[in-house]
């Protein structure tokens, strides 16, 4: 971790390995070189303790649930997260920040919390830069890189930065049905180029005032190529071949503005920071049918989307003890989607029609008050109690625009509504060895755009996704304790969790009435009854002797899920609607995993790492997941005194990693997909320029996280 020593005051050190630490409202991974020759931000998130990567989708989840959200330096941004965690090089992460109970000062949005990733400060005099690349290969080569610069010479700190991931990737699946004895095959083919450049400046007026600003620019191409093959053993004539082309481009732009001063009192300041994000995709895809009585077709769709923040944040530090947070938010979000078609659809009426032209127009508004009182009442205990209240204007509009006899049909949404979101952390120092702490907060998951857009999202022979326009926003009541041992050389934290959630959103799943006996599915979301969630924590951070460090967790979570889940009461070959029987499914799914890392240091400039990762048999609505497990291996060497080093990884090295399912509902059904993670890396970062920093410069970063040659 950086030192904050001004003696040291010519080179910024990292730690060799990695360490966790549990705070009131948050659990810190400081990430040292051991996690930081993984390559990209996306594959170093499989060794954190509590968050779980899709490595097919990118997806990331935290303690279980996918409604999460992910921040750069305390901001979000409107670049996908699983693309925006491959742009992010292992390299440049500081630390990763797991706020599973915000405080009000946050956005209450995510049912699980938030991912702050915080990136390292330049905070050297002179010219300084880092430059790191990675290669990955199994079955095709994918490609990262990133060079980092930074110029600093008095009042004036100037940055740009530049990063690129190319890579290409295979997939296959298959989903099998026996009771039609039927089986659908997929074949993926990703081929991906994402550039991002950042640029900007911190410019010191003087002791007290500080303005900043910075812009990134981020472009994405992405071609995809698919065929999907439904083979029906018992009548050929069902039998269907689908390829389709997707030719995707992205452009994501961020502008940023920060004033802040500091006023005569250590810890009292006001803060204003306007941020303006930018995200536009263009994609064409492109079906084809070789087999089968479906007629080729092209989906057209555009995505226009912007979002702006405004941010007025005061602080003040009375004395040692107490501390008062306050401030306003305005958070100004709109998204319009359009999309047009050159083929036909299938409806829930049950009949083919032409698929219509639509434009969906969603927009949402929300403006925020907070305040936050923190008192440490003596040596051993202290709270921290806040409120945040909220007005939301929500409105939606899913415009057709043809075909002509049903020009301008238009289905209109509203909902707003006023909320509050009270906070309380009480935390108790036993002892130095013994810490506990425990908190509450209030939360909101709103829908996504995805869960709300009412055009077709996605589809395959058999399958179907549409949003929900009426979707309703779900809240959430959490409390989380946690305990902290202190050990020689280490710590280990126990952590639980229980959350009660209303107005539930979850996924529904409905037979397609336009052709019973095919099989298809109808795949959207629903707003259901109550229910509840727990859960408990248990990691490490030890270093049992000088040459090995390691870090562990194990986490199981439970959690009722209730969802819409339709099946035949017939078979299917002479099922009519009638005998489409519509029910509400509960599962109850117990969900855990466990995954160490280890790193062994041979020398001064060499070091093995190994890491395991398990988990074990759960549910969703639909399906039961089968175990994942897979082990990594890999070896750094430094050079040049420490600013250099390479890496070698060999992933998945007994090729055991592959998401494989079966279920009931609608349909008795089995499956499995495959992907690339039997995969050699080899990565190479190297740190360049000036090795000294002013003192005065290191206090106003300190003061200041949000400024200063940041990676995004």
């Amino acid at each position: 971790m950086e030192e904050d020593n001004t003696a040291l005051d010519e080179v910024t050190v990292i730690a060799e390995t990695s360490s966790i630490q549990q705070k009131v409202d948050r659990k810190v991974i400081t990430i040292g070189k051991d996690l930081a020759a993984s390559g990209t931000a996306s594959q170093l998130m499989v060794g954190i303790p509590s968050v779980s990567v899709d490595t097919q989708t990118g997806d990331i989840s935290l303690r279980g649930n996918t409604n999460v959200r992910v921040m750069v330096d305390g901001k979000l941004s409107n670049i996908p997260t699983a693309q925006l965690l491959k742009q992010i090089p292992s390299t440049a992460i500081k630390s990763i920040e797991l706020i599973t109970n915000p405080s009000a000062k946050y956005n209450p949005e995510g049912l699980s919390g938030l991912i702050n990733i915080i990136l390292h400060k330049n905070t050297m005099l002179g010219f300084n830069g880092n430059l790191s690349m990675g290669l990955a290969h199994e079955r095709t080569p994918k490609f990262n890189s990133a060079l980092i610069t930074n110029y600093r010479n008095g009042k004036l700190n100037v940055f740009a930065n530049y990063s690129n991931n190319i890579s290409k990737n295979k997939n296959n699946g298959i989903i099998e049905r026996p009771e039609n004895n039927s089986k659908q095959l997929f074949k993926f083919n990703d081929n991906s180029k994402n550039n991002l450049v950042k640029f900007g400046l911190d410019y010191y007026i003087n002791d007290k005032n500080t303005l900043s600003v910075f812009t990134s620019l981020n472009t994405s191409n992405s071609k995809t190529n698919g065929e999907s093959n439904a083979i029906y053993a018992n009548d050929n004539s069902l039998n269907q071949t689908q390829l389709w082309f997707d030719d995707g481009e992205d452009f994501t732009a961020q502008y940023n503005f920060d004033y802040k001063i500091d006023f005569n009192d250590e810890g009292h300041n006001l803060e204003l920071e306007i941020d303006h994000n930018i995200y536009e995709r263009t994609s064409d895809v492109d079906f084809l049918f070789t087999e089968g009585e479906s007629t080729d077709y092209i989906d057209f769709n555009d995505v226009d989307r912007k979002r702006t923040t405004i941010n007025l944040d005061y602080a003040n530090a009375f004395d040692e003890k107490t501390k008062l947070e306050a401030g306003f938010q305005s958070n100004l979000f709109s998204s319009l989607i359009g999309y047009s078609s050159t083929g036909e659809t299938y409806v829930l009426s049950g009949d083919l029609e032409p698929t219509p032209a639509t434009d969906f127009e969603y927009t949402r508004n929300i403006h925020a008050l907070y305040g936050s009182y923190n008192k440490k009442i003596n040596e051993k205990w202290s709270y921290q109690v806040g409120l945040r209240l909220e007005n939301v204007e929500v409105t939606a509009l899913a415009v057709q625009t043809s075909p002509i006899e049903t020009l301008n049909t238009e289905v209109p949404f509203s909902n707003d509504y006023f909320e509050f979101y009270p906070t309380a952390f009480v935390s108790y120092a036993h002892s130095e060895k013994n810490s506990f702490q425990l908190n509450y907060s209030r939360r909101i998951d709103r829908p996504g755009i995805g869960q709300v857009n009412p055009i077709k999202e996605w589809s395959t022979p058999l399958v179907s996704s549409f949003g929900n326009i009426n979707l309703q926003p779900q809240f959430t009541n959490s409390v989380e304790f946690n305990y902290t041992r202190n050990l020689k050389g280490g710590s280990v934290t126990f952590g639980t969790f229980f959350r009660q959630i209303s107005n539930e959103i979850n996924r529904a799943l409905f037979v397609d009435r336009s052709d019973v006996n095919s099989g298809r599915l109808i795949l959207t979301h629903d707003n259901f009854d109550d229910s509840t969630a727990y859960g408990v924590e248990l990691s490490s951070s030890l270093k049992p002797a000088k040459w090995w460090s390691l870090n562990g967790s194990f986490d199981l979570y439970s959690r009722t899920l209730k969802g819409i889940a339709e099946r035949l009461g017939a078979p299917i070959e002479t099922a009519t609607i009638e005998d489409i029987i519509t029910e509400t499914r509960t599962v109850d799914n117990i969900a855990w995993s466990f995954r160490l890392y280890n790193s062994l240091k041979v020398n001064k400039k060499i070091s093995l790492t190994a890491f395991g990762f398990y988990r074990g048999r759960n549910a969703n609505l639909q399906f039961n997941i089968e175990p994942m497990y897979f082990v990594n291996i890999g070896s750094r060497v430094s050079f040049d005194k420490g600013k250099g080093s390479f890496s070698l990884n060999y992933n998945d090295i007994f090729n055991t990693m592959k998401f494989a399912f079966d279920g009931t509902s609608p349909y008795v059904q089995e499956g499995e997909f495959n992907w690339e993670s039997n995969t050699i890396y080899l990565g190479l970062t190297y740190r360049f320029g000036n090795s000294k920093y002013s003192a005065k410069s290191r206090k106003n970063r300190a003061n200041d996280e949000k400024s200063g040659g940041g990676f995004l």
